[in-house]
């Protein structure tokens, strides 16, 4: 079936919508197994504008800031193409931010609703994040929030059915909506611009604290379409999308991928190797996304019982390297044999570069693939920005229609990602082949990636420094077999202070990110350091390394 026809630069992800729903309309957008969900494209559209109006009857203008912050249920979907319809930028909340995170969030993107899960056991959890918050909301008209930190927040829906002081639930939402007419959507959606930011999400920077970035309809769409490209996706195609909606790899690699070439959605609410192969079977997906360590979770219960995943074709494998095992088994277990690797970052939509389909093992283990189609990528020497030559180590930067507009006021740190002539500097250190294809050798910045999870020490040590017994603080990452990398912390506690690993860890719990809590705890008198003073982070990681061995 021949795939949609979008051009890139000339239309918005409501464009998008409308384009599927007119030439599509009878194959099956969505599919939820676990759900019973099943909706066509048209029966799609219809959802969508349902949420754009009532997003509209709650006042929201084009460009005001609407935050999500859900696993990845159907609503959230229907949030996703919901808000484009109607101009609002869509904010991504990581559903494992606690309060100290989500009050950052909150404040700094300037968000006017918030929407966040319910019905599910996990509902409880973010209730209690949320009105330590803002705990006026108990005392608060929907749609009326006052809070003194929040000042942007007025609404805050909620997805379950018990109704809760304070909140809007959605379907009161959707009923409000009701008010607003076809014309009045239509007027809105054409006044969208391609250029216009429509997503927003939260990426960790080496200066301690989240970055917003902006991504516009054209950022989202060329790389959605290069992307799906790479993989061959159409429309006779489904993809198992067992990863995250809030980060890039889902809302992007996943649904608007499936969106721009017209291929089923068959998203997994939350991760369990189980569900993913279910979903496989059940929906007969010819592609499947997951970072490494959900592969091997995969491949565990599929030895212990038996799935059919014969139709899986292609897919996605990323957030860090593929061991070659694991590859191997993708290819001959799974009988994925055209899986791609994908290298990106949030700041470029997400995709940089990506190995083809027909590349060999070695390729798809030992490098992160080759520019996307219409996007340039060099490699320059991290001081002078001389082009390195071949086979010579240096930064990764990237240039095209995916670079982000850059990060919500900040000017400043923008200008420092985003050269002059439109280059963005990853911070990654990679070498390039005779043939275009990067290997991936390093950071510049401190950045550990655990299991796909990017986390910067410098926010870890932020907190850290809110422990009354703590003097001095140095985060790194170490190597770690299941997740690539784990937290470390060296510790100088103040005088006459003492405390234990545990106290540390548990100081962490319910304020940051569980994945973001140190796993190992060192306490130091002084730091290794250069004639000049700067602390030697890579001393530390061996001092950390020969440590636990000898533990």
């Amino acid at each position: 079936m021949h795939k949609p026809d979008i051009a890139v630069g000339a239309t918005t992800i409501g464009n998008v919508v409308d384009i599927l729903a007119e030439n599509f309309g009878n194959n099956i957008g969505l599919e939820y197994h676990s759900l019973d969900i099943r909706k066509n494209f048209s029966q799609l559209r219809e959802k969508f504008d349902e949420v754009a109006k009532g997003l509209m009857a709650l006042g929201i203008a084009k460009g005001e800031k609407v935050a999500i912050w859900a696993n990845n249920l159907p609503e959230w979907v229907y949030t996703q193409y919901g808000s484009a319809r109607m101009g609002a930028v869509l904010v991504t909340v990581n559903t494992n931010y606690r309060s100290n995170e989500l009050e950052y969030l909150l404040q700094q993107s300037d968000t006017t609703t918030l929407i966040l899960t319910g019905g599910i056991r996990e509902a409880d959890e973010y209730l209690k994040v949320l009105a330590k918050v803002c705990p006026t909301i108990k005392d608060s008209q929907p749609g009326k929030l006052q809070c003194d930190k929040l000042p942007f927040l007025k609404n805050i829906i909620y997805l379950g059915k018990e109704k809760i002081a304070g909140m809007y639930n959605w379907d009161e939402v959707l009923a409000m909506g009701k008010q607003v007419s076809d014309a009045q959507l239509k007027t809105r959606l054409d006044s969208l611009a391609p250029d216009d930011v429509i997503n927003m999400q939260y990426t960790s920077g080496t200066t301690g604290f989240p970055k917003g970035v902006m991504l516009s309809h054209t950022n989202l769409i060329g790389n959605a379409l290069s992307m799906a490209e790479c993989m061959k996706l159409t429309p006779d195609d489904a993809m198992c999308i067992p990863v995250p909606f809030f980060h890039c790899f889902g809302c992007v690699i996943g649904t608007l991928c499936c969106m721009v070439s017209g291929t089923t959605m068959a998203p997994v609410v939350s991760f369990t190797a189980a569900g993913v192969l279910k979903t496989v079977e059940a929906s007969k997906c010819n592609a499947l996304l997951g970072v490494p360590t959900m592969f091997i979770a995969e491949f565990e219960e599929m030895d212990k019982n038996h799935y059919d995943t014969s139709s899986l074709r292609t897919g996605v494998m990323a957030g860090s390297t593929c061991p070659v095992e694991v590859m191997k088994r993708v290819i001959k277990d799974m009988g994925a044999n055209e899986m791609t690797i994908v290298y990106g970052q949030t700041e470029a939509s997400p995709g940089i570069t990506q190995t083809r389909d027909l590349d060999s093992l070695e390729l798809k283990t030992t490098t992160v693939g080759r520019a996307l189609p219409n996007v340039e990528v060099k490699i320059v020497h991290p001081d002078t920005n001389r082009e390195m030559p071949i086979g010579e180590q240096g930064e990764l930067c990237t240039r095209g229609y995916h670079v982000m507009k850059g990060y919500y006021k900040l000017p400043e740190a923008t200008a420092k990602t985003i050269d002059a002539d439109g280059w963005l500097h990853t911070g990654d250190l990679a070498i390039m082949d005779a043939k275009g294809y990067c290997k991936i050798t390093g950071r510049i910045k401190d950045m550990i990636i655990r299991g796909g999870e990017n986390i910067y020490p410098r926010e870890i040590e932020e907190f850290l420094y809110t422990n009354p017994k703590v003097k001095d603080i140095q985060v790194v990452g170490i190597t770690s077999e299941k997740y690539g990398e784990e937290v470390a912390a060296f510790i100088q506690l103040k005088p006459a202070q003492q405390a234990t690993e545990e106290e540390i860890i548990s100081f962490c719990k319910d304020q940051i990110s569980y994945y973001k809590i140190p796993k190992y705890v060192f306490f130091v008198d002084q730091y290794p350091s250069t004639a000049s003073g700067k602390i030697q982070k890579y001393k530390l990681r061996e001092m950390a390394q020969s440590q636990l061995q000898k533990r």
